[in-house]
């Protein structure tokens, strides 16, 4: 070669190099300001086309599932015809470089047979440049190939550009991965939490087989079809956000937010801070802009409870939200416009409290769409026995120990009129756990809770009766032969004097009446 061949030749490299270098800059702010991965993968390409004369640039990446070459991404082509091509390790030009994790450079693509051309991209007698993507020693992950625009001696040069650029886009196309593994993991996280809330708030789960539930539950089953409004009225302790639970779960937005707030907690001024939101410098301490309850809810339910003690002014307020779905921020202009569900709660009598004027008449027919009314414990004392049951096993894994209740417990329990409801039944029945080593709730742990200090006195023939009458007609069998064990101190014996049966009769009888006999 000649002197000014030589000289040429030099000058040719100095330019590829000064174009390489700019070229490799452009690609580090590519991989640098996005996150989507086939945007990276695209504008990188487009770099190599326009700033390093790498032209038809192409990006294959391992399918983990499958273990083939799928193409990313290509300089030139649809999206939709790139994603249909695949590649199995070894087959053809860019599944030989997978497999062999080698630098390919081929002079003119035309004279290569294992050339598979099923892009239709590439200029047969052009050459082709074909590099592994791979982080370290690691197998590769994928293939980065290009053309480039004609064969001028430093093809080697242009194949080192290329496997720095690759080493560059491996370590993107992992973060990218990783980042997607622990995006589904965190899905699938979600997604399993909300079905144990929504199995938690079947209404197969909640507790109640009287007459007064069975209806509640029909009417949750029907109104969980729609987005009308509902109000749910009962006492303080009745389950009212458990019912308003059940609604959301097993309703059309199950998968949207469920937003509570006590309207009781708060003063005005912060109650409309708190579900309409506010705009920096709105009020002293206002640092900063902050969503409120209703945009928090937006394609969900918000709960309201205590919707009875709001004051008269910020009633209208609410009026306006529930018939346009429209608020403004406080210290702000823009209107809001949200789409929620809302479900109320109250233990007042609003009917009276509308008659008396305290309550805005408008408000109470735009909440009381779809009433639904929660008997209170006392009126249905046949759920007793299940709701303790259920508590109970509620109380033994938070405590992380096994406990039980005995049928005697239970019968004492169900002759309280319990003014505090399911509520507090809760706590009786926690103080009675904490009371009881053994783990057995029973009438003496029940008694270190003051329950029977509150109990009505059961009276025979007008005098009081410390014990249960035996020959009571309205007992059955089975709580006959539990108060004569009771009353023995669970002496088999005793207890079947008390009933005039024979100890083999009574040892029979707890057997088949399934009594679990307390032991001392």
């Amino acid at each position: 070669m000649s002197s000014s061949a030589v000289r040429e030749n030099g000058g040719h490299r100095s330019a590829l190099v000064e174009m390489q270098l700019d070229a490799l800059y452009q690609v580090s702010q590519v991989l640098s300001r996005s996150a989507d991965l086939h945007e990276i993968l695209s504008d990188v390409l487009h770099v190599l086309h326009e700033a390093a004369d790498m032209q038809r640039g192409m990006v294959s990446l391992l399918d983990p599932s499958s273990g083939e070459l799928m193409v990313g991404a290509a300089h030139t082509g649809h999206r939709e015809q790139l994603e249909k091509v695949r590649y199995r390790p070894g087959e053809g030009v860019v599944g030989a470089i997978l497999k062999e994790g080698d630098t390919l450079v081929i002079r003119r693509i035309a004279d290569e047979p294992r050339f598979l051309d099923r892009l239709r991209l590439y200029v047969p007698d052009l050459p082709f440049i074909g590099v592994p993507i791979q982080v370290g020693d690691e197998a590769p992950i994928g293939v980065l190939a290009a053309q480039p625009a004609a064969d001028d001696g430093l093809l080697t040069e242009r194949a080192r550009f290329l496997e720095m650029v690759a080493n560059l886009l491996a370590q993107t196309v992992r973060r990218a991965w990783d980042l997607e593994k622990e995006r589904q993991a965190l899905t699938d996280e979600r997604d399993r939490l909300r079905r144990e809330v929504r199995s938690g708030y079947h209404l197969d789960n909640v507790v109640g087989h009287s007459r007064e539930m069975r209806r509640v539950f029909e009417q949750v089953r029907q109104v969980a079809k729609w987005h009308t409004t509902v109000l749910i009225r009962g006492e303080t302790g009745t389950g009212k956000e458990l019912i308003a639970n059940a609604i959301h779960y097993n309703s059309s937005r199950a998968n949207g937010p469920f937003i509570k707030l006590n309207c009781a907690a708060l003063p005005d001024n912060l109650l409309e801070s708190e579900l309409f939101g506010h705009e920096k410098g709105a009020f002293t301490g206002a640092v900063a802009q902050r969503k409120g309850r209703f945009e928090q809810a937006d394609g969900g339910t918000i709960f309201l409870d205590e919707i009875g003690e709001i004051s008269q002014a910020f009633q209208a307020k609410l009026l306006r939200v529930l018939q346009e779905g429209e608020f403004e921020r406080v210290g702000g202009t823009r209107t809001l416009k949200v789409d929620v569900r809302v479900v109320a709660a109250t233990n007042r009598h609003l009917e009276d409290e509308v008659e008396q004027g305290e309550f805005r008449e408008d408000l109470y027919y735009r909440l009381n769409v779809m009433p639904i009314f929660l008997p209170a414990l006392r009126k249905r004392t046949e759920d007793i026995p299940d709701l303790a049951r259920f508590l109970v096993a509620k109380l033994a894994r938070a405590q992380g120990r096994p406990l039980d209740i005995t049928d005697g417990a239970i019968r004492t329990l169900m002759r309280h009129d319990w003014p505090g409801n399911v509520r507090e039944l809760e706590n009786c029945l926690e103080r009675a756990a904490i009371m009881s080593e053994t783990g057995t709730i029973d009438l003496d742990a029940i008694q270190l809770t003051g329950l029977e200090d509150k109990l009505p006195t059961p009276r025979k023939n007008g005098a009081p009766a410390p014990e249960t009458d035996l020959d009571d007609p309205e007992l059955d069998e089975r709580e006959r032969v539990i108060a004569a064990l009771e009353q023995a101190g669970w002496v088999q014996a005793k207890a079947a004097r008390l009933l005039g049966m024979t100890p083999r009769q009574i040892a029979y009888r707890i057997q088949t009446l399934k009594i679990r006999v307390k032991q001392f």
